[in-house]
């Protein structure tokens, strides 16, 4: 698996990074708004060989592939490059394909620019930079032809960014074929697509850079005494925008790979790449001008330049909503597309010999030891525990595989995720597992002996679970703000005190407590960790029941005695003591219970039958939700899929676990209620199979914004780690 670009790559962004800094200024931008071109940075771009990246080296080109493309269209995007640069790098690649002299384009001495739409559709049609394109390149037909375009047919008009947007009337160009017949038409189709790929990565420059200005703002910017970007209101919705667009991105990377290795998913996913990143830029750069408020609105401050070139850029294919029901197409009605050759990809998100052999051994695993009364207990929550199959795990060394603190096999992180989603697949989550393994790592690595002898062997075992005792009535996600009391009592402690949402209580022999040891002391530095058997005198165990048809419980400590032994780490050293455990929760997504969620809403639609006659799968407008919901899946695992990356390879945390388990599990509920509106009045019912799943997942979803870190926390967090925002929590 690889995130990162290659070290040519990353040269040739730094190259193109420093040219466009010098010569996209502020005074720049303003200029070539008004003119709607500048002649200086397209001849710069040209020298340092923007439009040859992609011509075939026998055609004078660089030969490079799409992702290298991509690389420098992502600099132009978080610089604002004026000028129709992704149609001119592919309009040069299509007359170098086709045996045509693109030298002119590739030297920058003639300016030109791609049709998107055939010529004999719509001979009339906008063009990117049409005002100031002398060649464009366009489908005729059976026929792919340059076409000279006098000035006298591409007259400037005001428009949305200034950017040199014209309507062409084509017919009055004077056209060379190029080539003809469906090979001919094929390549230019394909680069249509490749043009989708190279406006996503500049529709996530622009994002991105829209949300660091708007950071760097928030961080200067002081009201009520306070810098703003403390306030909850300007991180977190810039925190979202984060989420949706690196989302955006990681899809056009994912598209880029998929069609270097044939993936029958490349084509949905192109066009799930181009319609996310239309969308994730359009709301960010608003969402970042509303953070400059009053100033944002005037044109001394660049932001309102991304405001409107993240809208000019994508529009001028037409509306961004055919993308999706383009997708649906492709996914649901088997609509086939000419895709390019991409040539070399560095980004990999293959997980490996030892994941796969990871997932072979589940699957058999379960197969093999899994009854259907068994399965019938199976559950997402603590609910769905099987206690026979789990001391069976145990047995087969399939309970902690990377802890060899706890006698598992200290597989990688790959593989550690991929027996997660296989277990996922096969519907038994097990999070008592998963409780099980962080306490039995505290107890390993601060317990005493006589914790590791009688508590961790259990667990080891499988013969034993443990809970978390975190939470408290008052404190919410607040977990330092813990009030239930340890009191010394000579080589002991008494335990007093309500621990909230402890789920598991009532079937595991343990909880790990957090507890307030010092009151006298900042609320994060008097905090000690005990481990506590749920058996003990004094402890009640109450029920609370979910409306997601799951039991978590609250826990009461009445003059509970346990000896020091039982405690991890030192006094007051407990969040020390948590740490690892608290990191534990951050890394995963809910792509899986999502695509429950999305097979299930598929299998309803194409049961249900629609007004015509026909299934209800068949129509358009529902393939393009569908289609929405898989992009949110997709850019969920590869989010999971990049944290797991930054792990394995020691990257420094810059809130990738914290972005895949926030930004999937606001994705799961706003799709699980899209899907149960789809799909309804029969996602209402809990009939067995599909509707009964569907009604599941809408139920979980709102769980997953709560439980392991809230939303809001999660928000924070990303705000502070990767915008660099400062503080919004005590």
């Amino acid at each position: 698996m690889n995130f990162e670009l290659t070290s040519e790559q990353q040269m040739v962004r730094e190259t193109f990074a420093r040219f466009l800094e010098e010569t996209c200024t502020g005074p720049q931008l303003r200029a070539a708004e008004q003119q709607g071109f500048d002649p200086a940075l397209w001849q710069g771009l040209a020298e340092l060989g923007a439009f040859g990246l992609r011509v075939p080296e026998e055609a004078g080109g660089l030969g490079l592939g799409t992702f290298d493309a991509m690389v420098v269209m992502e600099e132009a995007g978080r610089t604002l490059a004026a000028g129709p640069l992704a149609e001119a790098i592919l309009a040069a690649r299509l007359v170098g394909q086709l045996g045509g002299d693109a030298e002119p384009i590739v030297s920058g001495a003639r300016v030109a620019s791609l049709a998107l739409h055939d010529l004999a559709a719509r001979p009339r049609q906008f063009i990117a930079g049409g005002a100031v394109a002398e060649l464009v390149v366009a489908r005729r037909g059976d026929d792919v032809v340059l076409l000279e375009v006098p000035v006298t047919v591409r007259p400037a008009e005001p428009n949305l960014a200034g950017n040199a947007l014209a309507e062409v009337d084509l017919t009055a160009a004077a056209a060379t074929v190029l080539a003809s017949g469906p090979e001919a038409t094929a390549r230019h189709a394909a680069v249509v697509e490749e043009w989708k790929l190279l406006q996503a990565a500049a529709l996530a420059g622009l994002g991105r850079q829209a949300l660091q200005m708007a950071a760097a703002y928030a961080s200067e910017r002081k009201q009520f005494g306070q810098l703003i970007g403390q306030f909850q209101a300007i991180s977190h919705p810039l925190a979202d925008c984060l989420c949706e667009v690196d989302g955006a991105k990681l899809l056009a990377w994912k598209a880029v790979r998929e069609i270097a290795d044939g993936s029958p998913d490349a084509a949905v996913n192109v066009s799930l790449a181009i319609w996310a990143a239309a969308d994730a830029a359009g709301k960010a750069a608003s969402q970042a001008l509303q953070t400059f408020g009053g100033y944002g609105l005037t044109t001394e401050y660049d932001i309102y330049l991304y405001v409107l070139r993240a809208k000019a850029w994508p529009l001028v294919w037409g509306d961004p909503a055919g993308w999706l029901e383009e997708a649906g197409r492709r996914r649901y009605a088997g609509e086939t597309a000419s895709l390019p050759d991409v040539g070399d990809c560095p980004i990999e998100f293959d997980i490996g010999e030892e994941a796969r052999a990871m997932i072979a051994e589940i699957d058999a695993f379960m197969t093999a030891n899994v009854t259907p009364e068994m399965r019938a207990r199976f559950h997402y929550s603590w609910e769905g525990h099987v206690p026979e199959l789990h001391k069976k795990m145990a047995e087969a060394g399939l309970l902690f595989l990377s802890s060899p603190e706890l006698g598992g096999r200290g597989v990688g992180p790959y593989a550690r995720s991929a027996a997660r989603g296989a277990l996922e697949r096969h519907g038994y989550s097990n999070p008592a597992a998963g409780v099980a393994e962080m306490v039995g790592l505290m107890i390993a690595r601060t317990g005493s002996d006589e914790l590791k002898r009688d508590v961790l062997s259990r667990i080891i075992a499988g013969e034993a679970l443990a809970s978390l005792g975190y939470s408290e009535p008052g404190a919410g996600s607040d977990v330092f703000a813990a009030q239930t009391r340890a009191t010394p009592e000579g080589n002991a402690w008494r335990i007093d005190g309500t621990k909230m949402f402890t789920s598991g209580a009532n079937i595991a022999d343990y909880v790990l407590m957090l507890t307030r040891t010092n009151p006298d002391v900042p609320k994060h530095k008097g905090l000690t960790m005990f481990v506590v058997p749920l058996k003990s005198e004094g402890v009640t165990v109450q029920p609370v029941y979910t409306f997601q048809d799951e039991r978590t419980n609250i826990t009461f400590y009445d003059n509970v005695k346990i000896p020091d032994s039982w405690r991890l780490g030192e006094v007051d050293g407990g969040v020390r003591t948590m740490s690892a455990a608290l990191e534990l929760e951050h890394g995963g997504s809910f792509a899986k219970p999502m695509s429950h969620a999305l097979h299930a809403a598929e299998d309803l639609c194409r049961s249900i039958t629609a007004p015509d006659g026909a299934p209800l799968i068949a129509t358009p407008r529902v393939q393009a939700r569908l289609a929405r919901a898989l992009a949110n899946i997709w850019i969920g695992e590869l989010f999971e899929y990049r944290a797991t990356w930054a792990a394995a390879e020691k990257k420094p945390n810059v809130g990738y676990g914290p972005m895949a388990k926030m930004h999937s599990s606001e994705k799961f509920l706003e799709d699980a209620r899209d899907l149960l509106d789809l799909t309804a009045p029969l996602s209402l019912t809990k009939r067995e199979g599909p509707a009964a799943m569907l009604n599941q997942c809408y139920r979980h979803a709102h769980g997953t914004r709560i439980y392991g870190g809230t939303s809001q926390v999660h928000r924070s967090m990303i705000a502070e780690r990767v915008l660099g925002l400062p503080r919004t929590r005590g």
